[in-house]
């Protein structure tokens, strides 16, 4: 008879286990030793985003160039479509720097869930080699987006510079993306968990992030498009409540002296709530399965 089907059995082992001061190594830890742990991880994290990084340019011919022109392109395509085809650039000052404001915004949370949904997934048999905290492999992800969104938001101060003139007002942007990245990990560390066992929603998550990229005020000004449709003041105020919406807000207005017209209420608010909800909720969610990553 196997030990498995033997309950006195298995209680004695797991008495002698104790007595020696053994414990399963897939344990989940208690949160502060994980939260160590994880700390102490640091320099694997940041090594493991600039592989990433790297191994995504390394067999294109411009090589990481490709960070510089993706998200050109990506805003040129979109200026194109929603600018000058549907004409949604009139009446926005500096529409150019309004778009590509908010398409670098959203791309950043958009790629940070989508890739990190994969995060264990795919790393299952460094998973099964090795010991470690699970939550470095989404928190990589989200560093490896973090430096693309830094080499965008470079592209966006030339452009803004040229435009608009430099301002103090620019260092805003550091408040505003910290609040963002806090959300992307909570969001990341979500999806990621998710992922692992429901496995459709890698194909599942581009339709919502690409519904949510259409009501997320990216190509238009939602007050400007709100009065026109001559919607109650409160629409405007529940629109404002989508977090993605919220950090756009709070970057243009860093970065834009036009925006102050088409600004949201309330947008620093609600994007510290929603940075505070979603780290704090997603990483105990995350955090509580950390025992079954890698089974099966």
């Amino acid at each position: 008879m196997s030990t498995a089907a033997d309950p006195a059995r298995t209680a004695e082992l797991a008495a002698m286990a104790e007595r020696h001061g053994l414990s399963r190594s897939s344990a989940r830890p208690e949160l502060p030793g994980y939260l160590r742990e994880l700390w102490g991880r640091r320099q694997f994290i940041v090594s493991y985003a600039r592989a990433r990084t790297y191994s995504m340019y390394a067999g294109a011919r411009l090589g990481s160039v490709w960070q510089i022109l993706t998200p050109l392109l990506n805003a040129a395509v979109y200026y194109l479509a929603f600018g000058v085809l549907l004409g949604t650039k009139n009446g926005i000052p500096n529409y150019p720097a309004f778009l590509i404001c908010g398409m670098f915004v959203f791309t950043f949370t958009q790629r940070s869930m989508t890739e990190g949904s994969r995060a264990i997934s795919l790393n299952m048999s460094l998973i099964r080699t090795l010991h470690f905290p699970r939550a470095t492999l989404p928190l990589a992800y989200v560093v490896n987006e973090l430096n693309q969104m830094a080499v965008s938001m470079g592209i966006l101060f030339v452009l803004v510079g040229f435009t608009d003139g430099v301002s103090p007002r620019w260092f805003l942007v550091i408040p505003a993306l910290t609040l963002q990245t806090m959300f992307n990990i909570g969001m990341t560390m979500t999806f990621a968990r998710i992922g692992t066992f429901v496995s459709d929603i890698s194909q599942l998550l581009p339709f919502v992030t690409r519904t949510w990229l259409y009501a997320s005020g990216i190509f238009f000004s939602i007050p400007d498009k709100l009065a026109a449709l001559d919607a109650p003041p409160w629409v405007i105020h529940l629109l404002a409540l989508n977090p993605i919406t919220a950090y756009i807000d709070i970057v243009r207005r860093a970065l834009l002296d036009e925006h102050e017209q088409h600004q949201l209420p309330n947008a620093w608010p609600i994007a510290a709530a929603w940075a505070v909800i979603a780290l704090v909720g997603g990483f105990i969610y995350f955090w509580r399965a950390e025992d079954r990553y890698g089974r099966g």
